[in-house]
């Protein structure tokens, strides 16, 4: 099975750097107005999903012209279309799950769609936000950060203190540190060479990469 990318609805800041994120193979899913960017790119999408109220009329036509299949909800409903998205995505059991243009815009579409990955449901997926400029996952028990030498690293509990916290190849080393959620102890840290690692011991962990220029 092919990796899966998820284009949202937000914010896409370098068009070209979310190019670079693309593979020929990969099957292409738009939540409902993320539609957009997957044509800005000059890509067919393999899937819409969603309500349908952020796409235009005339993209709307040209999808269904192009025979691109959809998957269509009622607009009074109880999750997002990002949300919808990954359920769909999940069950199609993918090596990997990217979604893109999932942050910037609303704080609260931007939260949400950040706590949707800490659903335990998605605890054994290899699920993560990017959009070129930044990578956003969660850190169960061990997590790999790919990058450059200078890229910022940040590490923020989530919903709890997260013990036992070791890290490698950042520039300041946590050695089974507790971090919490009302502290900063993890916040802007740099990568020192092209790949760095976190483990823990217990807890949730936001990992966010910031790419340098």
């Amino acid at each position: 099975m092919q990796r899966i990318l998820i284009f949202a609805n937000g914010d896409l800041p370098d068009l070209e750097k979310a190019r670079t994120l693309l593979r020929p193979e990969d099957f292409i899913l738009c939540a409902d107005g993320g539609t957009r960017h997957v044509l800005d790119l000059g890509v067919k999408p393999n899937l819409v999903i969603g309500d349908m109220d952020s796409i235009e009329d005339k993209v709307f036509q040209q999808l269904r012209e192009s025979a691109v299949e959809m998957e269509l909800f009622p607009h009074d409903k109880n999750e997002t279309d990002l949300e919808l998205a990954i359920h769909k995505a999940a069950g199609m059991n993918p090596p990997e799950i990217v979604i893109i243009a999932a942050l910037g815009g609303r704080i609260d579409q931007t939260l949400a769609n950040i706590a949707l990955l800490a659903n335990p449901q998605f605890a054994t997926l290899n699920i993560r936000l990017d959009d070129g400029v930044e990578e956003i996952f969660f850190c169960r028990d061990q997590a790999q950060v790919d990058g450059r030498s200078g890229d910022i690293v940040s590490l923020i509990p989530w919903g709890g203190p997260v013990h036992g916290v070791r890290t490698e190849s950042l520039r300041w080393l946590l050695d089974k540190e507790t971090l919490y959620p009302d502290k900063t102890r993890g916040i802007s840290n740099e990568m020192l060479s092209g790949v760095a690692t976190v483990t823990i011991d217990s807890g949730l962990l936001l990992v966010i990469h910031s790419r340098g220029s």
